[in-house]
């Protein structure tokens, strides 16, 4: 018998782990007010009501419509950093958390990092560090996600900022930190937040003596209309490369290899034939997409599909139901590779369309045919794979054993 689920259940460890029937129960109703528990949003630690955006209209809408629903929460992290005696100082997230203009020219400050040409020229070392990453793999159970899905992203993202790759395991504990506050007591969450603040700091004041062909550098010498970034604006920016190109990237990974384990006729395909791997990409993205909501704030009195949504209001944007809607995507619940993809909302849409899609799409080839180059059979092993059931925001694995046959 199918479990009715209510609105305030979209908070709880069982949604977060699998929130695909919750959708399918709620989506309908959206837009719907529902309560958020405390920890959703730094700085409010009461319960909040948000308008829960589910279907794909309304998702699409709202991400198309900046003026509308705003990206800048900077109040409530202000007040969470005035209680904890924590510097003003410290960084929302650039860009996620930012309008136009500021967030214009911050993005185009930052677009020339994540060029196609770019990310081209890196894409011979990324395969040098997941062929290494595969090598350390034995014959037998391999939970993938400590060994690959994590190290693949953290080090590429390292590459670019100009930072050790190989501390891995303290940017993992700082992303964590930062995405899945609500699992945190405060001392934890503040002592994280402030290791990170003063790494990134010393990395920064190191580039200012002594440049180097890296995106630090490039921040520290921005030149935006005749002024420099200030320091939390950097701080901001090393924040969102960091959390944002490993976080998303690792579930990302995880769950295009949990579709392929569980379809052994169409590994076997691709061994044969990789010309649909783009496809598969692209519907891992729809179908598990690795992120799966955002909050918004309404600057105005607005109707979404009727609702009456107030001035200040908060909004949260359901990404992952959006890509499910089956008046986008017929049977959606379904994994298929011959869909029209190219609305799928999984990387965003308007002006905050993710800056790092084109380096997560080479991370996830990479490891495609990383894969398909020297396993023979990918299928799960016998110990259960786990579904991280901490953060709201998103969708993948913690635990991932996969069995790996290599060609004899």
């Amino acid at each position: 018998m199918e479990t009715i689920l209510t609105p305030d259940q979209l908070s709880t460890p069982q949604v977060i782990a699998d929130p695909y029937p919750a959708y399918h129960q709620l989506r309908d109703r959206s837009p719907f007010e529902y309560v958020e528990p405390p920890g959703a949003i730094p700085g409010i630690v009461e319960p909040i009501r948000t308008w829960a955006f589910l279907n794909y209209r309304d998702v699409y809408g709202a991400l198309r419509d900046h003026d509308t629903f705003s990206s800048v929460r900077r109040s409530a992290l202000r007040r969470w950093q005035l209680e904890h005696d924590i510097p003003v100082t410290i960084p929302s997230v650039v860009l996620l958390n930012d309008d136009p203009p500021r967030h214009t020219r911050f993005r185009r400050l930052i677009n020339h990092a994540f060029t196609l040409r770019r990310i081209e020229a890196l894409t011979p070392w990324i395969t040098a560090v997941a062929d290494e990453l595969l090598d350390k793999l034995g014959p037998s159970e391999n939970d993938i996600v400590p060994s690959y899905t994590v190290p693949l992203p953290v080090r590429v993202i390292g590459r670019l900022l100009g930072i050790p790759g190989e501390d891995y395991e303290k940017f993992k504990r700082w992303s964590d930190s930062f995405v899945a506050a609500p699992s945190l007591d405060d001392a934890e969450r503040i002592r994280d937040v402030q290791e990170m603040m003063a790494y990134f700091g010393t990395m920064a004041a190191a580039r200012r003596t002594h440049g180097a062909d890296d995106l630090i550098t490039a921040l520290v010498e921005a030149d935006l209309e005749g002024e420099r970034l200030k320091e939390w604006e950097i701080l901001g920016f090393c924040i969102l490369l960091l959390v944002g190109g490993n976080e998303t990237t690792t579930y990302l990974l995880g769950n295009i290899l949990n579709v392929i384990a569980e379809r052994p006729a169409l590994w076997a395909h691709l061994r044969a034939d990789r010309s649909q791997l783009d496809a598969i990409i692209e519907e891992t993205l729809r179908y598990e997409s690795p992120v799966q909501r955002l909050f918004r704030t309404s600057t105005r009195d607005v109707e979404v599909s009727g609702a009456k949504i107030k001035v200040g209001e908060s909004v949260t944007i359901y990404y992952g139901s959006a890509n499910r809607d089956p008046r986008e995507f017929n049977n959606p619940d379904e994994f298929r590779l011959d869909r029209e993809l190219r609305n799928h909302v999984a990387f965003g849409m308007g002006i905050h369309y993710c800056l790092g899609a084109p380096l997560a799409r080479a991370e996830a080839k990479v490891t495609l045919n990383a894969f398909l180059d020297r396993f023979s059979v990918i299928r799960r092993g016998r110990t259960p794979a786990i579904r991280q059931n901490v953060s709201r925001l998103a969708f993948g694995f913690r635990q991932l054993p996969l069995v790996l046959e290599r060609d004899p």
